[in-house]
């Protein structure tokens, strides 16, 4: 029971955080924006590490990994997607970002040797062509000066950065250093630079007052990147990472729905069809062909198969 609360909880949180990143356009700069949110996270991080007396010294090369980690996950990714966003609906940058799934095991394999298994190639195939269907209409009319494709580009984009972010995260791992730490400093590193991107851009640190600007702010701090993370982190520990990723499949639905809510996000066939083939093949790329043929109930014995 304990984790499926926490898997409700960090799908829940995890598909409307791109609903809540649709308040931070407008007025205040996505970068600015970005720093705020960090600024408050790398707080909330800190003052919870410093409170379970967590080691949080570490030597310069490891800090030079923080700094990494700080400019692909809680930097210039957070900015490429706040960017696109500016194009697409949430439904839809959501749906690109769940290619990360794919992009991580690509990039495991190309950094650390681990093998792709046989299903990753037709999971990743059926992502392709979902994501094709579901911008048919915009593809048609292949130019960059279509919006809607150069948000999908920044989507995938920034997307790519984050999956080299999670490989630095893996690597300081396997070194020993503790997520919830690296994760303080990441924050902290990342708050940082956006605040010299910002400076450097000519950026003005306004803020808008306003309740949708303020309470989304607050959301995507706290719950968007703090609770969320403690609970996929829970997850990780208790039912390990294979299981617990299958967040990536599922909190695009909490998306769409909230973006048909929220944002007239309309339903055509080749929404429909390419949703299901993009959620189709993430699903497969997570499920062992043994379980597949379990659950199509095959029995036959076979050879091990690669993980």
């Amino acid at each position: 029971m304990k984790n499926l609360l926490l898997y409700i909880v960090t799908v829940l949180i995890w598909g409307s955080t791109w609903l809540a990143i649709e308040f931070q356009l407008g007025v205040v700069e996505p970068e600015v924006s970005l720093v705020y949110r960090f600024a408050m996270a790398a707080l909330l991080m800190w003052g919870y590490c410093l409170y379970r007396k967590l080691p949080m010294r570490f030597n310069l090369v490891q800090h030079g990994f923080f700094i990494l980690l700080a400019l692909c996950n809680f930097g210039f990714n957070y900015l490429v997607l706040y960017w696109a966003q500016a194009y697409l609906t949430s439904a839809l940058a959501s749906i690109a970002f769940s290619t990360m799934l794919l992009m991580n095991i690509i990039n495991t394999r190309l950094f650390f040797g681990q093998p792709i298994a046989g299903r990753t190639y037709i999971g990743a195939l059926l992502g392709i062509l979902g994501i094709l269907l579901l911008f048919w209409q915009d593809l048609q009319q292949l130019d960059m000066s279509n919006t809607v494709l150069v948000g999908l580009l920044m989507a995938l984009g920034g997307t790519l950065i984050a999956s080299f972010g999670n490989m630095v995260s893996v690597r300081n791992s396997r070194r020993q250093v503790g997520v919830l730490q690296g994760n303080a400093w990441g924050m902290l590193y990342g708050t940082l630079i956006l605040t010299l991107v910002s400076i450097f851009s000519g950026a003005s640190f306004s803020f808008d007052a306003r309740a949708p600007y303020v309470l989304s702010l607050i959301y995507l701090a706290v719950f968007g990147t703090v609770v969320a993370f403690a609970c996929y982190f829970a997850l990780l520990k208790n039912i390990g990472p294979q299981q617990a990723s299958y967040v990536i499949v599922l909190f695009p639905l909490v998306a769409v729905v909230l973006s048909s809510w929220f944002e007239d996000f309309h339903w055509h066939s080749e929404t429909i069809w390419g949703f299901s083939l993009v959620l189709a093949g993430n699903a497969l790329v997570l499920t062992p062909f043994s379980r597949i043929k379990k659950w199509l109930g095959v029995t036959k014995s076979a050879t091990p198969e690669a993980v």
